[in-house]
């Protein structure tokens, strides 16, 4: 079978990427923001840990995308994916507008169109770990490297626009020889909060555009569940025709095999023993607990004594090393559970 154009394969990895971006950067980028508007909002530097409470709450997206599965089965993950998109897209313009918005609750000062918007993007993003990956099942594997690509853009494009954004900062002037020193000087960041959140609104736009593209550019509509790459996106040599069906659909269940076949047991496939599995189960349980909820709740309170440009700077160096040891990952891989728990201890 004739291999794709090169020019369309191409396209459809940065298409790919582009729509991987979309999927943790309106949280990833809500997380590298809080330095700057910390010192706006009545929370203060107690913000993180609200914000703590608000991703976690987010995960009640898995629960409605799988009620959706359950009412209407068949439907696929386009419909799911574009109210994520459409979620993150409107959440991340009104955050621009009314990041700044106070309001009063039971007496006190509470900025809750900042954590209103914040759980409305926790929300999405969270569903979108359950219906992004669903669809690429339908692609070539070559093209879930393009996607964590993408992923890992998520969080690495937003630390770089606040590193090029910085942070304010107040200078005292030089005292005089015979006088009181004078006010100090305000210096403010390079562009305000709304900015940054317009440009995070902008990749979240591009990257629902690039999610039509692909609906555009592949054949078959994806809300279909039996729908395959089709021909124009498989890529190979000539003679392997018979492999390509096979390999084309690397996250789907495999066919349903003719009666009276049994499947030939591999006694030399690797499996994991209870222990071993338990004690994987466990390191991914403690350094997502350290990593997603504890460490940024506290984060702000353990940066107080050194100000806003040392909290400012582990934020977004923090969150910049996920996307680098990702990267890292795709071409140094540890797959012995002593390395893994050893390594994973070490960030405790």
């Amino acid at each position: 079978m004739a291999a794709a154009p090169l020019g369309r394969v191409v396209l459809t990895h940065l298409l790919v990427a582009l729509f991987g971006m979309g999927s943790w950067a309106a949280v990833n980028g809500i997380w590298v923001e809080l330095p700057v508007v910390v010192k706006d909002l009545p929370e203060g530097w107690s913000l993180p840990s609200y914000l703590s409470v608000l991703v976690a709450l987010g995960n009640v997206g898995l629960l409605l995308v799988t009620l959706w599965r359950r009412l209407a089965p068949g439907k696929g993950e386009r419909i799911p994916i574009q109210v994520v998109q459409a979620l993150s897209v409107v959440g991340t313009a009104l955050l621009a507008l009314l990041w700044h918005q106070v309001a009063t609750v039971a007496g006190q000062h509470h900025s809750v169109a900042f954590l209103t918007l914040a759980l409305v993007l926790a929300l999405a993003c969270c569903a979108s770990n359950v219906t992004f990956l669903p669809f690429l099942s339908h692609l070539p594997p070559a093209f879930l490297r393009s996607f964590f690509l993408g992923q890992g853009l998520s969080a690495l494009l937003p630390c770089v626009l606040a590193l090029v954004q910085g942070v304010g900062r107040l200078e005292c002037a030089p005292a005089p020889t015979n006088g009181t020193p004078g006010p100090p000087y305000n210096f403010p960041e390079r562009f305000p909060a709304s900015t940054f959140f317009w440009a995070l609104n902008a990749l979240l736009v591009t990257s629902a555009a690039a999610f039509q593209g692909l609906l555009l550019l592949l054949p078959s509509p994806p809300s279909m569940p039996t729908w395959g790459p089709g021909p124009g996106l498989r890529v190979g040599a000539p003679g392997v025709e018979e492999e390509e069906g096979e390999a084309a659909l690397p996250l789907q269940e495999p066919a349903v095999r003719a009666a009276g076949t049994m499947p030939n047991p591999d006694p030399e496939s690797p499996r994991l023993l209870p222990a071993r599995s338990a004690c994987l189960l466990g390191l991914l349980a403690v350094t997502n607990a350290l990593t997603n909820g504890v460490l940024p709740a506290i984060q702000s309170f353990s940066c107080l004594p050194y100000g806003r440009l040392s909290y400012h700077l582990a934020v977004v160096l923090g969150s910049a090393a996920n996307p680098l040891a990702c990267f890292l990952a795709m071409g140094v891989l540890c797959r012995c559970c002593r390395g893994c728990c050893v390594w994973g201890c070490s960030h405790t």
